[in-house]
């Protein structure tokens, strides 16, 4: 990795890292749908133009069905419901379960046909990762709002369904026009549920800070540097940072929100990312060894 690929990894490794922190702030006075529809918006308002310059707009129309697909699965329905759950559940537990995005992935691509990940390790990994989670979340359920684990577990398939539509249907798309487009299709989707829901007082300025960077560093930002990422390394390679953001997203939280983070999410996640590692070797050795 040169020094370019590293310095994006570290960037993508904290700005993805520090959206829990944000939302969980954010969702404190504003309704999830009234978060997600802004933060959207003031996304799409950056990357359209930049998409429209490069001309990455054109040709898209033709793919609009898996395209509304990829943006429900990568935008508009995990960022509510993460949103609604962090109302409920805190952001480093919030971060540490999305840490199993990769082992879903596992699952939906040999669901879908990819034969290479029915080995012994991949079988192993699979389920050294479900016992991760299990740790993650706690067994005393009481403590802990049922509900919003399930939407976390709603947002951890789509997160992992996101990239398989886009690597099969959406193949050879440019990439920052494939997002624009979504982000404006999302807000244009949540316009008339946000609208109902608007604040009637400004928010704190903590509040209105949060939705700033959710928008603008988190989402414009942020994917702006992931596709350089993926340019540098792949796409494969550029995963690993969903076993990074999880860290920063516990310590924020530790240490802003004085969260409550016990050994059994420590020892979980390190589970997850032991069963992600052996699920996904295979995919991680290939793309190794065809990078130059």
């Amino acid at each position: 990795m040169n020094r370019r690929a590293l310095l994006l990894f570290l960037a993508m490794s904290v700005i993805w890292g520090i959206s829990y922190l944000f939302i969980r702030i954010a969702v404190i006075e504003i309704p999830p749908l009234v978060l997600v529809f802004v933060r959207t918006g003031l996304a799409a308002l950056i990357l359209l133009p930049i998409a429209l310059a490069r001309g990455e707009l054109r040709g898209l129309a033709k793919s609009w069905l898996p395209l509304a697909a990829f943006a429900a699965c990568e935008i508009g329905i995990p960022w509510v419901l993460m949103s609604h759950a962090e109302q409920s559940i805190s952001s480093s537990l919030t971060g540490l379960l999305v840490a199993a995005v990769p082992l879903v992935g596992v699952v939906i691509a040999t669901a879908g046909g990819n034969r290479e990940h029915l080995g012994v390790a991949s079988v192993a990994g699979l389920l050294v990762g479900i016992v991760g989670v299990a740790a993650i979340v706690g067994f005393d359920l009481k403590a802990t709002s049922s509900f919003a684990l399930v939407e976390m577990g709603v947002v951890v398939v789509c997160y992992a369904l996101g990239p398989a539509i886009l690597a099969r249907y959406l193949n050879g798309l440019p990439s920052v026009g494939v997002i624009a487009v979504s982000l404006l299709a999302c807000t244009i989707v949540y316009a008339p549920f946000a609208a109902p829901q608007w604040p009637h007082a400004m928010p704190s300025i903590s509040v209105f800070a949060s939705v700033v960077v959710l928008a603008v560093v988190c989402s414009a930002i942020g994917f702006l540097l992931f596709f350089a990422l993926v340019g540098e390394i792949g796409p494969v390679r550029a995963t690993v940072i969903t076993y990074i953001n999880p860290v920063v997203a516990a310590v924020l939280g530790v240490i802003v929100l004085r969260e409550q983070f016990t050994a059994g999410m420590a020892v979980g996640f390190v589970l997850v990312v032991l069963g992600s590692i052996l699920a996904t070797q295979r995919r991680m050795t290939r793309a190794q060894s065809a990078t130059p």
